[in-house]
């Protein structure tokens, strides 16, 4: 489990994809002596193992279904991702519960400034957008972020400097492609409505 809280911004120094999915290598400013093999680590909200590390550097291997699901796909040498070690008991949940299981790929499709801030429009594939409400949770890239507004299959987002100038949303230009994982509250409370 995550918070959506991003804590580092890794990138992609190493890919090999194969028939059965791909191995990322990944650089990172974690103490990695700290992280075990075998720990997930989200990198831009999909929760990935870390099979292999070295002093700045891990390795994870990805599914031909996470890469059919997700933005990993179009991972290239050099990319900045977001990552965020998995969640202790204790921790503080600053953001949402957030599980790295990525339930689809959303497109921005405006940015537009508001004083400090970018308020973003992300268009979303049907029919998760039936799980997104206003002032409601969502993971955009393992980023926790708050609803602004919905209106049919777009929902907007606000985003602070802070967020802009840590994560990776101020790489992302319209039309590009992000990892959209809903709240789980939100996708328990359908699936408890579709069965009653």
């Amino acid at each position: 489990m995550f918070t959506g809280i991003i804590t580092d911004m890794g990138e992609v120094v190493g890919v090999d994809r194969h028939d059965g999915g791909a191995r990322f290598e990944i650089r990172t400013a974690y103490n990695l002596s700290g992280v075990d093999l075998g720990a997930s680590i989200a990198h831009s909200g999909c929760c990935l193992t870390v099979v292999s590390k070295t002093d700045d550097r891990f390795t994870v291997d990805v599914s031909n279904e996470t890469l059919s699901l997700t933005t990993l796909s179009q991972w290239e040498l050099g990319q900045k991702i977001n990552l965020e070690r998995a969640l202790k008991v204790g921790d503080e949940l600053g953001g949402h519960i957030v599980a790295g299981h990525v339930d689809g790929v959303g497109e921005l499709i405006s940015v537009k400034s508001d004083g400090d801030s970018y308020r973003l429009k992300i268009r979303v594939p049907r029919p998760l957008h039936r799980y997104i409400a206003p002032k409601g949770s969502i993971a955009l890239d393992g980023i926790s972020l708050t609803v602004n507004e919905v209106e049919d299959d777009v929902f907007g987002v606000n985003i602070i400097p802070h967020t802009w100038t840590y994560t990776t949303l101020s790489q992302i230009g319209e039309g590009g492609k992000l990892n959209l994982e809903i709240d789980l509250m939100a996708r328990y409370a359908a699936r408890w409505r579709e069965t009653v």
